[in-house]
């Protein structure tokens, strides 16, 4: 097993700063660097062992041969400074610290929504937790309530969910507080703007936040590791994980507790190992993921690890078209050199506005208002074919104009769902 690895910027905010010098021994629980200035948060070790090096970006610990479960307990403190001192960060997205989210309480009424949407596909290991057991999750929506003093909390979840939402509904029964939302099956209806949208009906713009609404959007693994942090005293060490794609056991597998720090190739040996044809390696979702490394460490907002199908030969020109909801230039410029292809022309979908450089935001996640023009001027530019990223609706829109202007299409998710027999990313029915 490769050593631990833990970077100091695994989130939105400022990296932390280490405690721990090469030499030191330190216990499963340890914190090992302290949250910096500015939306930071500590970081603490996910096993026992050594410290072998401490460098700018990142500690590195030899684990000792076994694995403990048991951890050194946060100090008894109030729930909120409880979720400060455990370093939990969002675990649907960009990683924000949920202290921060949940410090200013609501004057008059407010909600809190769970987001049990598992919007990216492939990945399940949210529905799985809930369907194995969701008392955890909604200890932590009730505890995120009190602290914001929410006169109400919303678990939103897809309807096609059906065993997760039998098991849910049963353990809200009761509590008067509480209610079910479902969600349409589509993406990005996980998108917190989307969410607003769907359970309150409220649509806010793209640079305002849930706030604006009276509400706070809590993910379900998050809302989990508070209830761990307040109730049992422990701090972020371990991640559930999606792992799925080219390997030698089953092709989508679901880890529970997974050590931070742990290395992609020690996680993917956890699942049987890796069929040594793949394409990519992505640590996330097919749509937003990022490609990684076999050495790369699992951080606290790893959701997924995806071995892709082999990448299909491109055009000799391919033409970009961009969705806020999915991989952004960068990640498509990067798929499409190992396509083979030179990009001919890059556009953006038409909702898909700058909120602040290199970052879009999209006006209405998920509600496309059509991509003709687009595909047009790719075509003009001299693309043979199109690499997308789009939503459920914005593909339909592209599907609806690009084979009538003999443009194959080809998605950011193709490789990630060919390699676990997942239907395309095309024209879908709603």
């Amino acid at each position: 097993m490769r050593p631990f690895v833990f970077p100091f910027s695994q989130h939105i905010g400022a990296p932390s700063a280490p405690v721990v010098q090469p030499g030191d021994r330190v216990q499963r629980g340890q914190c090992i660097a302290e949250a910096g200035e500015g939306l930071g948060s500590p970081v603490y070790t996910s096993v026992s062992g050594t410290v072998l090096t401490v460098t700018d970006e990142a500690i590195t610990i030899q684990a000792d041969d076994a694995l403990p479960t048991a951890y050194l307990p946060l100090p008894d403190l109030p729930p909120l400074e409880c979720i400060r001192q455990a370093g939990i960060v969002g675990l649907g997205g960009a990683g924000f610290p949920t202290y921060q989210k949940l410090a200013v309480p609501f004057l008059n009424g407010g909600v809190v929504i769970a987001n049990a949407s598992e919007c990216e596909p492939v990945l399940t290991h949210n529905i799985q937790a809930i369907e194995r057991d969701c008392q955890p999750i909604i200890r932590g929506l009730q505890l995120a309530m009190d602290i914001v003093h929410a006169d109400r909390g919303v678990i939103a979840i897809k309807a096609i969910h059906g065993q997760a939402v039998r098991a849910l509904q049963q353990a809200i029964a009761g509590d008067e507080r509480l209610a079910l939302h479902f969600l349409p099956n589509v993406y990005p209806v996980g998108e917190e703007r989307a969410i607003i949208r769907e359970v309150l009906g409220t649509l806010l713009d793209a640079g305002s936040l849930p706030s604006k609404a009276g509400a706070v959007i809590v993910n379900v693994e998050t809302l989990q590791r508070i209830a761990e942090a307040v109730d049992d005293k422990k701090p972020f060490i371990d991640k559930d994980m999606t792992v799925a794609g080219k390997l030698k056991g089953e092709e989508i597998q679901v880890f529970h507790d997974v050590p931070l720090g742990m290395a992609v190739s020690d996680v993917l040996e956890k699942a049987g190992g890796l069929d040594p044809e793949y394409g990519e390696l992505i640590m996330g979702g097919p749509f937003m993921g990022k490609r990684t490394t076999l050495d790369a460490p699992v951080v606290k907002t790893t959701g997924g690890i995806i071995a892709t199908e082999t990448f299909l030969p491109g055009p000799e020109k391919i033409g970009l078209l961009v969705c806020a909801c999915g991989a952004d230039e960068k990640r498509l410029r990067e798929m499409a050199a190992s396509m083979g292809s030179a990009v001919a022309g890059v556009a953006f979908c038409k909702q898909a506005h700058e909120v602040k450089p290199g970052v879009r935001k999209c006006d209405n996640p998920g509600h496309c208002p059509g991509q003709v023009q687009r595909v047009m001027t790719l075509k003009k530019e001299g693309a043979q074919a199109l690499l997308i990223s789009n939503c459920t609706d914005c593909t339909n829109t592209v599907m609806a104009c690009a084979p009538q202007l003999h443009l194959p299409v080809y998605h950011c998710t193709d490789g990630a769902l060919r390699a676990v027999h997942h239907k395309l990313i095309r024209r879908i029915k709603a």
